[in-house]
């Protein structure tokens, strides 16, 4: 009984890893291929590539603000599961939540008491 479950595993990978490897096969068969020069040069996110030196700095408040995106994110995403047990467990699930959200009021309060939320 346990082959055959491992058997059912193992045709979804192989299944899986062809369908992948068809797409893959099409989409090489079926591109254009016209090479230039234009399209050889390396894409730096501008028109033209970098020809200096490459180190530059960043403000820092772009790292902060993408931190305290995914900070929040990331977290709101723990109230899925609470949400889901809340009608088993009502009153434990209700402590969890409102201790977690003041938890993130407390750094969101933070943050923008330190002026991380602003942008000059």
């Amino acid at each position: 009984m346990l082959q055959q479950e491992y058997l059912y595993v193992l045709i979804f990978i192989l299944g899986g890893s062809a369908m992948v490897l068809v797409a893959m096969l099409a989409s090489w068969a079926l591109r254009p291929s016209k090479p230039s020069k234009a399209k050889l040069t390396p894409y730096e996110c501008g028109e033209l590539p970098a020809q200096a030196d490459s180190y530059f700095q960043f403000n820092i408040r772009y790292y902060l603000f993408a931190l305290l995106f995914v900070v929040f994110d990331v977290e709101v995403v723990f109230f899925i599961p609470l949400v889901k047990v809340f009608n088993s467990i009502p009153v434990v699930a209700f402590i969890e939540i409102t201790f977690f959200t003041v938890v993130l009021a407390f750094g969101l309060v933070y943050a923008w008491k330190k002026g991380a939320l602003e942008w000059e």
